[in-house]
């Protein structure tokens, strides 16, 4: 197997800090790993699975010496840099939003739609809350057809990257020792609250996080009519996203057989036992892969031809840095990510 020249772009974000982490704990064939970040990081050294490295500047990076560029960094600097990066020659996974909606670029969760990368060498990783809800959609979509979906999201803190976290462990002590809370990443102290909204509004009500989920659905899924509506909310949890789902189907559903079906589908955890008080949460969500899936029921509204439920996925792994590495790890698979000279 080829042994890849990997580079991390954003390496000391929330975000590419688990890149490295996940790279070891998969055994992708690393070669040898550089990382990448703002002036402020270069110099410093990161100890890591791969040993200890030193940070470089990202704007002096000459990607030929690259096989696999794997973008965690700000959309701003993506659209300068990742064509310089295909360029040369490198494949570019990006987990900004830049490129998501262009229909030249291939946004893909590779368990769903692998295919869809062909022969580009820019990939674009999905919103956080779209990674998490996809899985089990999906798998409904393969046996009942999707109509209509709704999701209500109660997003981490992981979601604002490792300054939301650290404002809400700071805000919360804050809270109890003082009874007052502050904010500057998000809209408002978030200890003890709900905010409902994430990222800015747009013309027609809806913040951009919540149209991301609607345009990206529709794209991954091949489904460019389906109706998808989208209420994002941030909680006071400091990793994990959890989601309530609605789905309209085509076919009736069997709840059994779905959450047979659902127990079988890679990446996915039934956690669906009412009896015992089993069902998802992000304190046990957080730090794992699969995405937890439980609450499932028939819909009260749409009867036969609908079902509820409930999900947790960890914001950071399945969101972000796991989903980028998978891609990487299908296109090592498939012969098209090849070590340079």
């Amino acid at each position: 197997m080829d042994h890849l020249r990997v580079g991390i772009f954003g390496a000391t974000g929330a975000v590419g800090k688990e890149l490295i982490a996940v790279l070891a704990d998969r055994k992708f064939p690393v070669g040898t790993l550089r990382l990448f970040a703002s002036e402020r990081s270069e110099g410093k050294t990161v100890e890591t699975p791969f040993g200890a490295l030193t940070v470089e500047n990202a704007n002096g990076i000459d990607f030929s010496t690259l096989d696999l560029c794997l973008f965690a960094i700000g959309g701003g600097w993506t659209k300068e840099f990742a064509g310089k990066a295909t360029a040369a020659g490198a494949y570019v996974i990006d987990n900004s939003s830049t490129f998501r909606y262009d229909p030249a670029v291939p946004l893909v969760i590779p368990e769903i739609n692998a295919d869809a990368i062909g022969s580009s060498l820019l990939i674009a990783n999905p919103n956080c809350t779209t990674a998490i809800a996809i899985l089990p959609l999906e798998v409904i979509r393969k046996r009942y057809g999707l109509k209509a979906v709704i999701i209500s999201s109660y997003q981490a803190a992981s979601g604002a990257g490792a300054e939301g976290m650290e404002e809400l462990k700071v805000e919360t002590r804050r809270f109890l020792d003082e009874g007052k809370s502050g904010h500057s990443v998000f809209a408002h102290p978030l200890p003890f609250n709900v905010i409902p909204q994430i990222d800015v509004f747009l013309e027609n009500g809806y913040t951009k996080e919540e149209m991301k989920v609607v345009w990206e659905t529709r794209k991954i899924l091949g489904l460019p009519d389906l109706a998808v509506s989208s209420t994002c909310v941030r909680v006071p949890v400091l990793r994990a996203h959890s989601e309530a789902i609605t789905v309209q189907t085509e076919k009736p559903v069997d709840i059994a057989e779905l959450r047979a079906l659902l127990g079988k589908a890679e990446m996915i955890e039934v956690k669906d036992d009412p009896a015992t008080k089993t069902y998802p949460m992000p304190l046990y969500a957080s730090g794992k892969y699969p995405v937890d899936v439980g609450r499932i029921r028939q819909n009260l509204v749409f009867g036969d031809h609908g079902v509820d439920f409930f999900v947790s996925g960890d914001q950071l792994l399945r969101g972000a840095a796991l989903n980028a590495v998978l891609i990487a790890e299908s296109l090592v698979a498939t012969g098209k990510l090849k070590a340079g000279a």
